[in-house]
């Protein structure tokens, strides 16, 4: 039986690369590629891939919360040059079975592919030591909302607008924030809590 895979990497020479490695594996076909995270739905349900391979950084929508969108339809595999300790535990939480750099060889790609096809896990060994001492992130949700809005340039206001919530509340998340993440102001608190993967 054969394993139809969706790509999804903005990356257009390393997208080709991998289809072409993916295609030499017997029992593995690449029926789709796509360049942008929110390209990654709608692909999905042209496709109907069993395992979407899908990159962290894409435009127009990251691959975790592409992810979150298609994890009831097809398996995933989360495969990046980004391996920070908290990608590793959202990309868990979004429904993903498998996680791996982009420094693995074709080889361990479609071992990973064939594992959670059959409905198991493949997890990059030294991602998930480094997951598990880095722990768990101190913030909320609404803390970490907060900030990923400061991170792309938002305003107080702006931020109150789109979390429905008054500027009062809004700094009051930020300051407890950087307090957390030990910061001397929000763009610290972003720096840090983008280095670890918590947003």
């Amino acid at each position: 039986m054969t394993t139809r895979v969706l790509l999804a990497d903005d990356e257009h020479l390393i997208r080709g690369a991998i289809a072409a490695l993916l295609d030499l594996e017997e029992g593995i076909e690449v029926v789709a590629q796509v360049g942008r995270g929110d390209e990654v739905v709608a692909a999905v349900a042209e496709h109907r891939p069993d395992v979407a391979v899908l990159d962290i950084e894409m435009p127009g929508m990251d691959g975790l919360s592409a992810a979150e969108q298609i994890s009831a339809q097809c398996k995933i595999v989360i495969l990046t040059s980004l391996g920070r300790p908290g990608y590793l535990r959202r990309a868990m939480a979004a429904g993903v079975s498998g996680f791996l750099g982009k420094d693995a060889s074709a080889e361990e790609l479609a071992m990973a592919i064939r594992k959670v096809q059959a409905g198991g896990r493949y997890l990059d060994a030294e991602l998930a030591a480094a997951a598990m001492a880095a722990g768990d992130s101190p913030l909320t949700e609404r803390e970490r909302d907060a900030l990923r809005l400061a991170g792309d340039g938002a305003t107080i206001s702006r931020i109150a607008a789109e979390l429905h919530l008054t500027e009062g509340t809004v700094r009051n998340y930020l300051s407890s924030a950087m307090t957390k993440l030990n910061a001397q102001n929000r763009l610290e608190a972003i720096r840090t809590a983008q280095r670890m993967g918590w947003l």
